[in-house]
């Protein structure tokens, strides 16, 4: 695939000399990506596309004038492709993708290939059009891939859409639809299911792109996985998983996001490798407060730096890498006829740009938009999605016979993880409810469907982190049902309450009132604020869950998230009940 000029015979016009450039870039040291060479350059852009570049690396006069309307002087610094995120959920910034381009683009990076699968688990192919039309003409470029798995588990969830074939092909036909986002199915893709063969298909039939979803797969069930079609992976935990996929062929998505941090187990496990033409960078789930202080996909180029790798490599695994994996073969890179999407920034291991140019643009000068983009609304934004019928606190309650009961228990496996597995534990019974007794590092965990079901379950978790109160969102990947987490039924109330009245988002409540609420109105996900002020209201809440509820843990907000997520192992909560992610299955909460 290429991204196409609107006359390309005008490129080789001025490429000749024949008519002059819209913009010429000067006195900048072009870092090539595709020899690894650093040297003075100069470059010409016509229509938003590299025409030609003027060097003379071997000092053998090679150099040539470049006449331009425009001028920029680079004043000595760098010049390299402006970065592009491998994978991530615009959804998971909390962002629309206006407000998204606005955060972003200062930090370097001009292309997302984003997985719109949280919206589409609310409001299904109407969520997706809406994110479609929400990034459109925006002065960036935002590449979809359309959800594989609505819901994430089919048969151990309900979300509030389910796609198949039919739903992938009618996204595909979208000109911006590259292919199929995270296979996380991969029982079902192993297996040969029906359902995955038939979406797969639908990829294949129109030549997308299948992007992987493995956390720990190895040894014959990768080789699989990669036979079916799957051609990437951002669940990439280990230096192990890292160095049996890349020698398989798989494009490894390495990842730091605000809740996975998967840039220290991986560089140095693959630093012996000659060629990382595979391992490009992704963000996946990264938050306002991430992107202003820490930076975007340049976060995560100056992690790898950190971690061992040279800053050349790091620049080619957040470009040119990156482009090849999705298969644009004139992006990623500052040569003839690729698109003019550029950085220059003062140092490459630590790379924060002084300048960012997006289709031959300017749209950023140290840190700032120099251009405002335009606010809009959309009608899907205006609809409260929390379709749930109001429960009440015996609702919120386990009913048990006698004295005592065993019971399974979700347990983090570590403190600050998000991996659990199943423990049994022998719990108290008052009152013909299931008692904590006393425990503080036990609370409730109440999933609801809130997709107009009303399908529930109550279980109980270990080692959550709250020390009191409760704590509640619609944002709970992927089926994005309301899950709270609490001591007692009337605290788990309130928060329920909230959530319903302001259309979704994350409440904290203590002693029988709200103490903290993050308004998330679009689908339950996305607010209406920019980075700035929602980073402030974010920090807020943190604030509170730290120090009113007891949960410290680097991310309190995100803790929430993956308790029902029935992809990522070993045992989850779902609206239908306790999830043995491995097996694949419902199993009971009490234990005989």
């Amino acid at each position: 695939m290429q991204i196409h000029p609107k006359d390309r015979g005008r490129l080789v016009d001025a490429a000749m000399g024949r008519i002059p450039c819209d913009l010429l870039i000067h006195n900048v040291k072009l870092f090539n990506v595709f020899t690894w060479e650093t040297y003075e350059a100069e470059v010409g852009i016509v229509d938003g596309f590299i025409a030609c570049v003027s060097s003379d690396p071997d000092g053998e006069g090679g150099r040539f004038e470049i006449e331009a309307r425009e001028r920029y002087d680079g004043r000595g610094q760098f010049l390299i492709p402006g970065f592009i995120d491998s994978h991530l959920h615009i959804e998971s910034s909390m962002m629309t993708p206006a407000h998204m381009a606005e955060a972003v683009l200062p930090m370097g990076t001009t292309t997302l290939i984003t997985d719109p699968h949280e919206v589409a688990n609310v409001g299904g192919v109407e969520a997706v059009a809406y994110m479609l039309a929400a990034s459109e003409d925006l002065p960036m470029r935002f590449y979809v891939l359309t959800p594989s798995c609505v819901p994430s588990a089919p048969g151990l969830e309900n979300a509030g859409a389910s796609f198949g074939a039919a739903e992938v092909e009618r996204l595909m036909a979208h000109p911006r639809v590259l292919g199929v986002a995270e296979l996380m199915d991969y029982p079902g893709v192993l297996s040969n299911s029906s359902r995955m063969r038939a979406i797969m298909g639908a990829c294949e039939k129109r030549g997308g792109f299948m992007q992987g979803h493995a956390p720990f797969l190895s040894g014959r069930d990768l080789n699989a996985y990669l036979a079916a079609g799957v051609r990437s992976d951002h669940e990439t935990r280990t230096g192990r998983e890292a160095r049996e996929k890349l020698r398989l062929g798989m494009n490894v998505d390495m990842r730091e996001s605000s809740m996975s941090m998967n840039v220290e187990a991986i560089v140095p496990a693959v630093l012996d490798f000659r060629s990382l033409t595979n391992l490009s960078l992704c963000t996946d789930d990264l938050e306002p407060e991430d992107i202003l202080t820490t930076g975007h996909v340049s976060r995560v180029a100056a992690s790898a730096v950190r971690c061992g790798m040279s800053p050349e490599q790091a620049v080619v695994c957040g470009t040119l890498n990156a482009a090849r994996e999705i298969g644009i073969t004139n992006l990623g890179a500052v040569a003839p006829g690729f698109a003019a999407d550029l950085q220059i920034v003062p140092e490459l291991a630590c790379p924060r740009p002084s300048a960012v140019f997006a289709a031959g643009r300017c749209v950023a000068e140290d840190g700032r938009l120099t251009l405002a983009i335009e606010p809009r609304s959309f009608p899907q934004e205006k609809v409260n999605t929390v379709r749930l019928r109001h429960p009440g606190v015996e609702d919120l309650k386990i009913r048990a016979e006698g004295d005592a009961a065993r019971v399974r228990v979700v347990r983090y496996a570590t403190p600050k993880g998000t991996t659990t597995e199943f423990g049994v534990e022998r719990l108290p019974v008052l009152n013909g409810c299931l008692n904590l007794g006393g425990d503080p590092d036990l609370k409730f965990v109440a999933v609801l469907n809130r997709h107009g079901l009303n399908t529930r379950f109550v279980g109980v978790v270990r080692g959550f982190g709250t020390q009191r109160g409760a704590y509640g969102a619609t944002v709970s990947h992927d089926c994005h049902n309301l899950v709270v987490v609490y001591d007692t039924p009337e605290d788990a109330l309130v928060v329920i309450e909230a959530l319903i009245e302001c259309g979704g988002g994350k409440v904290a409540a203590l002693d029988g009132r709200v103490i903290a609420r993050l308004e998330l109105p679009i689908y339950g996900l996305i607010s209406r604020l920019p980075a700035a002020e929602l980073a402030r209201d974010i920090a807020d809440v943190k604030a509170t869950l730290r120090n009113k509820l007891g949960l410290d843990v680097p991310n309190p907000l995100m803790r929430i998230v993956s308790l029902a997520l029935p992809v990522i192992p070993k045992a989850k909560f779902s609206d239908l009940g306790l999830v043995d992610v491995l097996q694949q299955r419902i199993v009971p909460l009490f234990v005989e």
